[in-house]
Formats: structure tokens, C-alpha cells, sequence
């Protein structure tokens, strides 16, 4: 019997396209860069040989194009993993679901998703505006907890050890970690830094900040700089890439996420004109995901 997905549950504009992002099948490439910061997005498509599309709506602004012969877009997502969840399960909807019969389509279409994004360093030797790509993005922001299929994917070995080693706190949400598509990965980031990159659920508390309110660990991101499992490190701090990871693996696309280091937090220092660094990473995204 074929499942028809109810008004409630895809929400769909009066032109047929997926409700936040505004988005029809067509207008969706292979190839899609996120950014958080909507400004960002017009720094990207400005490298694009011709623009097709573009579309805005609250804070997701999408630009459909070509770059060098290659089908492309970039969207802005945000700040937060409750925005990517809406923007990769609409992602998907539009591609992987049938938005007039609302049925799932027998065959799937698969996403090169890539996050561009900034981030702080959790490791002296990481200098600013160098550029780290995440092996896994471990999140602490609870929200792939709420999908049935977490357990499938989640790397059980690197969140039993991190509980283990931090003491972790039974009150906080279970910190669960998601393997990045090695193929994206290593097509990326072939020769940039690799780690494991936290992803808090906030910018101040959750990632050790404290300025008039007291984080509930205080050490917090001395436990981060001193994880180890296997070797693998925590290098980097940011806000999206848990769920980026989770929803991409349980929806199957391909993703990645390389940020430029615009601070580190173990150095105490602040890149001096980190937008010139994000500018380089830009074009190197863009020549390596259209390879």
C-alpha cells in the first residue's frame, strides 16, 4: 500500500514548493554548499559562471547555477542544528519525495552537501585561518536523539569513550557521533587538517563562555583539548555539523564540512581579517567539489 504523507507533515507553498526554503526539484543541484551566514551566499555565487535561480525566505536565501560546466547551488542554513534540520529533511523532501502524489519516489536521488563554515580551534597547534575538515561531528545538541534510526549510525566507540572520559553529565543530552562521508571528505580535504568537530547547541554556555552566567562545566573545553580516542582529537568547535552528518547518512547524501579557523580557544587568539581566509576557502570548495 503506497504512504501518502499528509498537509501536516509536508507542508508545501501554493506553487508546490517545500515550505521553508521555497524550493522545487528543479532547482536543486547534485553539488549544494550550505553557509550559515546569508551574506555568505552571494560570496559564493559570485564565483558561478551564470546564475539560474534564487529564492529567499527568512533566513534560507538560495542561489541555483553553474561553475565551470557543473550544476551548483548554495544556501544559507543559519545559525544552529534546528535549522539544518529543516533544511536537509526539506532538501531531501524536494528531491526524494514526490511533492504532487506525496509519496516517496522508488529511486533516490543522492546530495554532495558541503558546509563552508567558521570555527573555533580546540587545539594550540591549529592556527587561525587555517582550514579544518570534520571527520565526525559530535554532537551535543540532542537533536538527532529524536530520530528513531540514531543508533545505526552513531559511532558508538567515540561517544561511550568521550562519556567515559569527561564524566559526562547524565542531565546534558547524549553526545552522539557521526561519521562524515570519507569519499567528500578526502575529494575536500585531501590535505588539510583533519578532527572531530564538537557541535554545541549554543554559543555561550554550551561552549564554555562564561560572562555573566556560569556554564554548568566549567572546564568544559579543557575536556574537549584533551579527549583522545585512537588518535582521533577533537579539533574544532561550531554549531552545525552533528545533524549535518546525521540527517546526511540516515537520508543518504554525501557530506562534508570545512570550516576556517577564525579563533583558538586554547591560544587565546582571534584571527586579525578572518574574511579574507573564508574568501580563499570559497574557491577552494568550489574547484574541488566541481573536480
Amino acid at each position: 500500500m503506497i504512504k501518502i504523507i499528509p498537509e501536516t507533515e509536508l507542508i508545501l507553498n501554493p506553487d508546490g514548493s517545500v515550505f521553508h526554503l521555497r524550493l522545487l526539484p528543479e532547482h536543486i543541484a547534485d553539488n549544494v554548499i550550505i553557509v550559515g551566514d546569508q551574506g555568505r551566499v552571494e560570496m559564493v555565487s559570485k564565483h558561478f559562471d551564470s546564475i539560474n535561480f534564487k529564492v529567499q525566505n527568512r533566513e534560507f536565501i538560495s542561489h541555483s547555477g553553474h561553475y565551470k560546466g557543473k550544476s551548483i547551488m548554495v544556501i544559507s542554513s543559519g545559525i544552529g542544528t534546528d535549522n539544518i534540520d529543516i533544511l536537509i529533511n526539506e532538501l531531501d523532501a524536494a528531491v526524494n519525495i514526490d511533492l504532487k502524489t506525496r509519496t516517496i519516489k522508488e529511486e533516490k536521488r543522492s546530495l554532495n552537501i558541503v558546509r563552508i563554515g567558521t570555527s573555533g580551534a580546540l587545539q594550540e597547534d591549529i592556527p587561525v585561518d587555517n582550514y579544518v575538515v570534520s571527520t565526525h561531528g559530535l554532537g551535543f545538541d540532542g537533536l538527532m536523539n529524536y530520530y528513531l534510526d540514531l543508533p545505526k549510525i552513531n559511532d558508538n566507540e567515540i561517544s561511550e569513550a568521550f562519556i567515559k572520559q569527561t564524566n559526562w553529565n547524565k542531565h546534558l543530552p547524549y553526545p552522539y557521533a557521526v561519521k562524515g562521508s570519507e569519499t567528500l571528505i578526502n575529494k575536500i580535504g585531501f590535505d588539510l587538517i583533519k578532527g572531530i568537530t564538537a557541535t554545541a547547541p549554543g554559543f555561550y554556555g554550551p561552549q564554555g563562555r562564561k560572562l555573566r552566567l556560569t556554564p554548568w562545566v566549567e572546564d568544559f573545553n579543557q575536556q574537549l583539548t584533551d579527549f583522545n580516542h585512537n588518535g582521533n582529537r577533537i579539533t574544532n568547535f561550531e554549531m552545525e555539523t552533528s545533524a549535518l552528518y546525521g540527517l546526511g547518512k540516515l537520508l543518504g547524501h554525501q557530506t562534508a564540512t570545512v570550516c576556517s579557523i577564525i579563533a583558538n580557544r586554547v591560544a587565546k587568539k582571534y584571527s586579525s581579517n578572518y574574511h579574507a581566509a573564508v574568501e580563499k576557502l570559497v574557491v577552494l570548495v568550489l574547484e574541488r567539489l566541481t573536480m
